[in-house]
């Protein structure tokens, strides 16, 4: 059953994860590591399979524990390169090892860089957020780092507050790290949306605080799930739009 959220004219403040929410993962990373190891594949189908993994990748989080640990990493690699088409073809094994080896290379790089990429529409979106009065906080699991990478991109000023999942000491979805951003900003959880990319840790997080939960599913991965979903934050201000 759907759980819907109120009407949107009634949100004040608006949490946002970052990875795959406000940036992306630099994906020619991948496929330049790829490239070392003989194998090519098109950027755009690596794309596609990068948001195909994360319900599997959502799915094992209870197994998994965390999202930051390195085998959890290697779990979203493997999940991506599965569903990758590549020439010449690898079977399942050969990803395995692929990914074993490409984590590494990836995690030498630093989440800062890695993830630098700027989804499109985003600058504009949270622009439009801010003229429509809302208040915007990053509520992000990560390594400590989320601060640096948003001022990198240069995207850190729209937001009144940061949290990391690493710097605060707790971790989506426990439903701690959203009573605190709550806290940090003087927001009230029946006025406040979680956006995020993954159910299992921004869904079931937001909503164990009383945050109202937004998944964000560019290509229909997610029909089945039980709360609202939109393309991408531009969808997501439309909504806004309609209702102020």
């Amino acid at each position: 059953m759907l759980k819907t959220t109120p009407p949107y004219s009634q949100l004040k403040t608006l949490f946002l994860d970052a990875g795959n929410t406000i940036v992306a993962m630099e994906l020619s990373f991948i496929v330049s590591a790829l490239e070392t190891e003989g194998v090519t594949c098109n950027l755009s189908d690596l794309r596609r399979a990068e948001a195909a993994a994360r319900p599997v990748v959502s799915a094992a989080l209870p197994r998994l524990r965390s999202t930051e640990s390195i085998d959890s990493f290697e779990f979203y690699i493997r999940e991506m390169l599965l569903r990758t088409p590549m020439t010449p073809a690898v079977g399942e094994e050969e990803v395995v090892t692929l990914a074993r080896n490409m984590v590494p290379l990836l995690d030498r790089i630093g989440r800062v860089k890695l993830w630098s990429s700027i989804i499109p529409g985003t600058r504009e979106a949270l622009v439009a957020f801010r003229d429509l009065g809302l208040q915007l906080v990053v509520v992000s699991n990560s390594d400590g780092t989320v601060d640096e990478l948003l001022a990198d991109v240069g995207l850190r000023n729209f937001f009144d507050a940061v949290i990391d999942s690493h710097v605060v000491g707790y971790e989506k979805p426990n439903p701690k790290i959203f009573f605190h951003a709550l806290e940090v900003v003087g927001a009230v959880a029946e006025t406040t949306l979680h956006v995020g990319d993954l159910y299992e840790a921004d869904v079931v997080g937001a909503r164990a605080a009383g945050v109202h939960a937004l998944l964000l599913d560019p290509y229909n991965d997610w029909p089945s799930a039980d709360c609202e979903r939109a393309v991408d934050l531009n969808e997501l201000l439309r909504r806004f739009s309609r209702e102020n």
